[in-house]
């Protein structure tokens, strides 16, 4: 005999359900959100912790229970999943944003020091010029740059995916692909 549920799911809107059923039936998102949306399906039929999580293809029904207590409180966001166990991320969008523009100005040989970036002539750069990126390592500095879809180029330079230089009449123009998407690692 299975326990009482402490915390039972409340009832579906009609576009909860028809979300969680198109997730549920999608062959293209992620497997957990698939799992998730079939087990919470499961449970709004009636279907016991236990067998939702059996019918979801899982084997835990606490995990189950813990789902819906989070479906309750926060809707259709429950499906998405959270940050795991990694640090937190110390930093922000304006930090970000200042390695970006240290990136895309051009060095300048006598004070910089070098005529194209690296990641470690970048780093010393950042780190020099202070606003709270002292301590900015080089892995960190690849990772903004790779999210914003910055690549290392054979050149020895960092360039914008998507982006080249063409020359014109009017002068050397910088032509964007606006169906080059960002890539993902």
């Amino acid at each position: 005999m299975s326990r009482k549920q402490l915390n039972p799911l409340r009832s579906l809107t009609d576009a909860e359900r028809t979300y969680l059923l198109k997730i549920a039936r999608a062959t293209s998102a992620p497997a957990l959100q698939v799992a998730r949306a079939k087990a919470l399906l499961a449970v709004a039929q009636g279907q016991s912790y236990t067998a939702a999580a059996l019918a979801a293809g899982r084997r835990s029904g606490d995990a189950v229970a813990q789902l819906v207590s989070r479906f309750n409180q926060q809707g259709l966001a429950a499906l998405t999943p959270k940050r795991g166990g990694a640090p937190a991320l110390t930093y922000t969008p304006a930090l970000r944003e200042l390695v970006l523009t240290a990136a895309r100005r051009k060095p300048e040989p006598a004070t910089d020091g070098t005529a194209t970036w690296s990641l470690t002539t970048l780093q010393q750069h950042l780190q020099a010029n202070g606003g709270g990126l002292e301590q900015i390592s080089t892995v960190t500095i690849w990772t903004i740059l790779r999210e914003a879809g910055f690549r290392w180029q054979l050149s020895r330079t960092w360039c914008a995916t998507g982006t080249s230089k063409r020359k014109r009449k009017a002068g050397i123009v910088t032509v964007t692909d606006p169906h080059t998407e960002v890539k993902k690692n």
